[in-house]
């Protein structure tokens, strides 16, 4: 080889070396250059996409908010209920409506409004890509878009309304004047209480015409759009009037910070409460109890959902209840049997201020058959089967058992917490191991001394179930009650001894979940009254499964039903005994005696029945002497377990054996009842008690368990067979009626009829 051809191969094999290596395969198609030319491409795409949407897409002729249509609630057999939605709407100009409010709607909606294109694109991407995801949480709009959906546009949430709402703004922020827009929006947007327009709000919230409104009253109606019935003050929970209350405020700030409201000014304003709303008619008797009930249930699923509650509002629907006629029928007839027509407020005051919720719920279902919540909707609003303000006494206390049990505890003696475990029922014992200092009354102050939980929860022995629920831990007891069902605001309580006692608010509905999640061995139960809902029958909407996650073993949830089956067989439930039906359940009543319980079931039926002392503007007041009952006091084993027995012997399944599966080491049969020579009690203050004599062994000074047996905690019940409907009682109690602490026999043969 010459210098020529040697320089010539080395050169090449130099070429050779730094050439990258060609791509192949699925690498060709990424190089940096090809995928932004993708990127590039896609951005025509799109682009061109939305032009051809935006000439295809026009300006409904016909506006949606002439076009509402009515819902129809219909009960489980078919038969209609009720049909809702008379459209409340009266527009107005908008040179009628002041511009201090004009300018508070749009601090608290769209603070831009004047200035901006009429779209948040930002806002509106995050919509349709929640909707694609199924995340159900809505994206920002502008008023511009809230208008066009309110007027052309349905309210679902679908991407293709979501790209026409887009759209049709854009064209209608080229059309129509920013004045007209907002008008638009102001009488076309849903306020609550079946209220669309600003004029409509007014009167129904503030009985006045718009142009009569304060600042303050047109900052809640603005602060209302953002969540109509939550914020509703009438009917809002505390957390939903906190909420409201806050977006008031928020509101009036916006329009400080955008110069539309002195500061000043500002310091010196005031929240005013909106008057109550006026029911409509053909709501009357328990109808409208049932419809709001289901429209609240409603509420919260599309809610969950993303999507607004206007949409219920806007009609259409058919709205099925899982109420079974005939069951609705047994529980009216006996809260009249047992209490409604023993009243006369003529005669006595008290007679005006009682009041009766109750829920009745298939276990296996969840479905409620047969809900009351008061005399009639038009004469009392407030639901008395889910209002939450008043206390579940000691209905609380299969709770703290049964979070014994599922967190394996132990008392202060490091011994496991049975149905066997000894207490210590001393009136006024100091519980030990508390951060908080609390020695809890016993009622009418009667000590037992040592006890097993088992009698505890006959005698539904306050002292025994304070340590008990702090050897449990306060927290975790806590947190059982909110697993069974005592969610939302029963669920906000604080961790102290005193919870215990069921010092909390609960509504009949929450504590027949949390007795139904017992009643279905341990699987957790959301009562549900809504069946089925459709619109125009095609779309279906989807509700929660009202069955729910196993929260409690099956053996810890059958201990705490065997135990209860103790409480009616030798407790102060005994006037729900029935021997056609095997029960287990509750007594309850609160402190001075302004709200009185009974939670029970049979092996299908979980039925709870709450009476409550309602006097002038909702102010809690004593039950005391309700009815004319001889000794004054009205306890959950009275009124509540009357109408209970009644309505479950009318309602109630055959069956005579609960399907439990105990675990045999933690349940003992009950103790006998204290015999009549007992020697009185020198800790009673009000009546000398007796101390009730033990047939077992008596516990060591530690309070050591006695030793399990293998026998069920309570004996079946023999009762005088119970006929289909009971004797209609008097006004004097029975003798085992008592509604807490039965108190045993007096030295002069009478008995304590003491609540708890």
């Amino acid at each position: 080889m010459g210098r020529a051809e040697a320089r010539r191969a080395q050169n090449s094999t130099r070429t050779a070396k730094g050439k990258k290596p060609k791509k192949t395969g699925i690498r060709r198609f990424f190089t940096w250059k090809k995928l932004l030319a993708y990127f590039v491409g896609l951005i025509a795409l799109g682009a061109g996409a939305f032009v051809a949407l935006y000439l295809y897409v026009d300006v409904p002729d016909s506006k949606t908010a002439t076009k509402l249509q009515s819902n129809i609630y219909k009960l489980s057999n078919g038969t209609v209920l009720a049909r809702t939605g008379q459209v409340n709407r009266e527009e107005v100009p908008l040179d009628k409506i002041p511009k201090n409010i004009q300018d508070a709607v749009v601090a608290a909606e769209n603070k831009n409004f004047w200035t901006d294109p009429g779209v948040d694109m930002k806002g509106t991407a995050r919509g349709i890509l929640n909707t694609v995801m199924g995340r159900g949480k809505q994206g920002g709009s502008t008023i511009t878009q809230q208008y066009v959906k309110n007027s052309y546009l349905s309210q679902e949430q679908t991407v293709t309304r979501k790209v026409k709402e887009l759209i049709i703004s854009l064209k209608v922020q080229q059309k129509v004047d920013k004045k007209d827009i907002l008008a638009g929006y102001l009488n076309t947007s849903y306020y609550g209480r079946n209220a669309y327009g600003i004029q409509a709000a007014a009167r129904a919230y503030y009985n006045k015409d718009v142009d009569k409104l304060s600042l303050e009253e047109g900052a809640y109606l603005a602060a209302l759009l953002q969540a109509p019935s939550q914020y509703d003050w009438t009917v809002a929970t505390d957390d939903g009037k906190r909420n409201a209350k806050a977006r008031w405020n928020y509101v009036l700030d916006k329009m400080v910070e955008m110069k539309w409201l002195d500061a000043e000014k500002r310091k010196g304003m005031n929240f005013e409460v909106p008057k109550d709303p006026k029911p409509p008619k053909g709501l009357s008797g328990q109808n409208g109890y049932l419809v709001k009930a289901a429209e609240q249930e409603i509420e919260r699923a599309l809610r969950k959902q993303g999507r607004s509650e206007s949409d219920l509002a806007a009609g259409g629907w058919t709205i099925t209840l899982s109420i079974d006629p005939k069951k609705q029928k047994n529980l009216e007839q006996a809260v009249h049997q047992q209490v409604t027509r023993k009243l006369d407020p003529k005669v006595r005051k008290v007679d005006e201020y009682a009041q009766v919720g109750a829920v009745s719920v298939d276990r296996k279902t969840g479905k409620v058959v047969a809900l009351y919540g008061g005399q009639d909707y038009l004469k009392h609003f407030s639901n008395n089967a889910t209002r939450e303000d008043y206390q579940p006494a000691s209905t609380f206390k299969p709770l703290i058992f049964a979070s014994a049990l599922q967190n394996q505890s132990r008392n202060e003696d490091g011994r496991p917490i049975t149905a066997g475990t000894i207490y210590d029922g001393t009136s006024k014992r100091p519980i030990r191991n508390s951060a908080t200092a609390f020695a809890p009354q016993n009622e009418d102050d009667v000590s037992y001394g040592p006890v097993t939980v088992q009698e505890s929860m006959n005698k539904s022995i306050n002292s025994a179930f304070a340590q008990m629920a702090v050897d449990v831990g306060l927290d975790k007891v806590k947190k059982t009650a909110v697993d069974m069902g005592m969610n939302g605001k029963a669920g906000n309580f604080e961790e102290v001894p005193a919870m215990s006692l069921g010092s909390m608010g609960a509504s009949p509905l929450r504590m027949a979940g949390a007795y139904a999640t017992l009643a279905n061995h341990g699987k957790k139960v959301t009562p549900t009254l809504v069946a089925s809902v459709t619109r125009n029958g095609g779309q279906k909407l989807e509700m929660p499964d009202p069955i729910g996650d196993q929260v409690l073993t099956r053996t810890n949830a059958d201990n705490v039903t065997q135990v209860l089956k103790g409480v009616v067989n030798d407790g102060t439930a005994k006037a729900v005994q029935n021997a056609q039906f095997a029960v287990a359940g509750k007594t309850g009543t609160s402190d001075d005696n302004k709200s009185a319980w009974f939670s029970g079931y049979t092996p299908d039926l979980v039925t709870t029945v709450g009476m409550f002392g309602e006097g002038p503007g909702g102010k809690q007041v004593p039950l005391t002497n309700t009815g004319g009952v001889e000794t004054g006091r009205v306890n959950g084993g009275g009124y509540p377990a009357e109408i209970w027995a009644d309505y479950m012997a009318e309602s109630a399944d055959g069956d005579t054996e609960f399907d439990l599966r105990t675990d045999e080491a933690a349940v003992v049969p009950p103790p006998p009842a204290p015999p009549a020579s007992s020697q009185p009690s020198p800790q009673a203050s009000h009546t000398p008690s007796a101390t009730p004599s033990r047939t077992s062994q008596s516990p060591s000074p530690s309070g050591a368990s006695k030793p399990p047996s293998s026998q069920p905690a309570s004996p079946p019940a023999s009762p005088s067979p119970r006929p289909p409907k009971p004797p209609t009682p008097t006004n004097k109690p029975s003798p085992t009626a008592g509604g807490g602490n039965e108190g045993g026999t007096l030295p002069n043969g009478g008995r304590l009829e003491p609540k708890d």
